[in-house]
């Protein structure tokens, strides 16, 4: 394998030389992003001097990567499905996942607090082994595994061999079709929103700290959007990994098309304002806005926006309960 560069500092310098034309729209930066991780790759095979791979792979990304929802600063959240599962590819490929997460924090994407990573053998095994991992997340109920397995759901191959990611996504809809409780466990996993509009209609922001009069784009606005819209995607077995592309394809059902009607263009909406927040210095600084810094027309699009996800995520509170009667 060949790369255009030769270590992760020139890639770096690429990145930061490309940036500035992505601000403007998601899209472009989804891909300026896409391209930059796709380059880490290739030096990180090149670094690893193995050889070629011993067997076909699929590198994810997940998270707001595989959501192709990143912001100007993005953290890691990646895996490895390989193909035959031996002692031998185990350790090239775990060894190829930790130079993997080296470079990505040398150019710019901090490792993951969770531990999503290549590196972690929890998230780089053989096929069969993500199959019987998966089962075993499906089958117990606790925090942590629904957590996993909503994180694997958004997971969009980025290198190598394209399959395994869907087919091990067909898996998740059989079971959840089979066991329609599995949907509740995950709609219970994240029941709890954060409050975000008052008594009277005040919007809710930080008190105290470094960002003080701002609100958590992260917690009270996107999550209770893409966690309904993913919950949605796993009941009607989509692979889409993008909310704005979970929506397209769920507003052609009938079932959801009223209720989902303005769903899409909120959520561009807050993709906008999170590409507005250039001046930043870490990745928590891109999930919060600074209320002083919108006029009376953006604050009431923000609270529209507010409660419309909130009834969202209560609309899929009640389809799955139902679901499950």
């Amino acid at each position: 394998m060949i790369s255009d560069f030769e270590s992760y500092e020139s890639i770096k310098l690429w990145k930061e030389s490309k940036i500035s034309s992505c601000l403007s729209n998601a899209f472009l930066l989804n891909q300026l992003h896409d391209s930059v991780m796709n380059k880490v790759f290739e030096v990180a095979s090149v670094r690893l001097n193995k050889g070629n791979p011993p067997c076909s792979y699929s590198w994810f990304v997940t998270g707001s990567s595989g959501r192709y929802e990143q912001g100007l600063i993005s953290d890691q959240d990646h895996g490895i499905i390989f193909e035959i599962a031996s002692p031998k590819n185990e350790e090239y490929f775990l060894e190829l996942g930790k130079e993997i997460s080296d470079g990505l924090d040398v150019v710019g994407y901090p490792y993951c607090q969770g531990n999503v990573m290549s590196s972690n053998p929890l998230w780089c095994q053989s096929f069969e082994q993500w199959r019987a991992q998966l089962f075993v997340w499906m089958e117990k109920n606790s925090w942590d595994t629904i957590r996993n397995l909503q994180i694997f759901y958004d997971a969009r191959h980025l290198h190598g061999t394209d399959r395994y990611v869907d087919e091990l996504k067909s898996f998740i809809y059989t079971y959840q079709k089979k066991h329609p409780m599995l949907l509740k466990r995950f709609m219970e996993n994240v029941m709890h929103i954060k409050r975000s509009v008052g008594p009277f209609g005040q919007i809710i922001v930080e008190e105290h700290g470094e960002h003080q009069g701002s609100i958590n784009l992260k917690y009270a606005v996107f999550l209770p959007y893409v966690n309904a819209i993913r919950i949605l995607a796993i009941k009607e077995g989509l692979t889409e990994t993008s909310t704005l592309a979970r929506i397209d394809q769920l507003s052609q059902i009938k079932t959801y098309s009223e209720m989902l009607q303005s769903v899409k263009s909120n959520f561009q909406k807050l993709l906008d304002y999170r590409l507005s927040l250039t001046h930043i210095q870490s990745y928590k600084d891109t999930h919060f806005l600074n209320m002083k810094n919108l006029d009376s027309q953006g604050k009431k699009e923000i609270k529209r926006i507010l409660k419309d996800g909130k009834k969202l995520h209560y609309y899929v509170c009640r389809l799955v309960e139902k679901g499950c009667e």
